[in-house]
């Protein structure tokens, strides 16, 4: 069976170097091509760190709904046994939700997620993609027609990571696009392979006559000049 894991991570803020904390992970098996009903969703004591007020406005977790949940020690043991070694999807995730994660990891002396498990699906959209004025999770569903009705209210990582999830399967079934250094030389090859400008093309053999000459030396000189 072929596992492909697609998550989603919400913080108190976006700046873990200074403190910031998870406090919800969700995540979405995909199993040869399909969606299966195996999920993980957790959230996360943040350990004392504040919430600010525009953070909750992202994705409405207060601190007092966090306070009876489990810390990361004990969750991140779970959720590194969910994704196992299977591929990890997530959206801009190489920027910031594996780094974020793997901060979390390290300061507790577990395993991080290696970079040859990390798929950024906004990379992928952006080699295969090409129409979305934007390529954020949002517009890409709404490119492929996938529904964002659930999310209407607040961002959620489950909800999140289902609807990646969703975008993945259809990124997977979008033909890559060609490499700009092929087509170049393939339009190269085609400029050489014209009639008029291949080697069968028929050379002048005749001389220039000298008030030919004289002109276009005439010429010349006067755009040098």
């Amino acid at each position: 069976m072929k596992r492909i894991i697609c998550f989603d991570i919400e913080t108190t803020g976006l700046e873990y170097m200074r403190g910031d904390r998870c406090i919800e992970i969700g995540a979405v098996e995909i199993a040869d091509g399909k969606i299966t009903e195996n999920t993980f969703h957790e959230y996360i004591n943040p350990d004392g760190k504040i919430i600010p007020p525009d953070s909750y406005m992202v994705h409405k977790i207060s601190n007092a709904f966090l306070e009876d949940k489990p810390k990361m020690s004990v969750i991140a043991p779970r959720f590194l046994e969910f994704i196992g070694d299977a591929p990890i999807v997530a959206h801009n995730g190489l920027d910031f939700d594996f780094k974020f994660m793997n901060h979390e990891l390290e300061m507790l002396g577990l395993p991080i997620i290696p970079r040859q498990q990390q798929l950024d699906s906004i990379v992928i959209a952006r080699n295969r993609v090409f129409g979305p004025k934007s390529y954020s999770l949002d517009a890409l569903a709404k490119w492929y027609g996938i529904s964002l009705t659930a999310r209407a209210d607040a961002h959620g990582a489950l909800i999140d990571a289902e609807i990646l999830a969703k975008v993945f399967l259809e990124l997977e079934n979008t033909a890559p696009a060609p490499d700009i250094n092929d087509i170049i030389a393939d339009q190269h090859a085609a400029f050489l392979s014209h009639p008029k400008i291949g080697a069968d093309f028929p050379r002048r053999t005749f001389a220039v006559h000298d008030e030919e000459m004289a002109n276009h030396n005439a010429l010349m000189a006067k755009i040098a000049g």
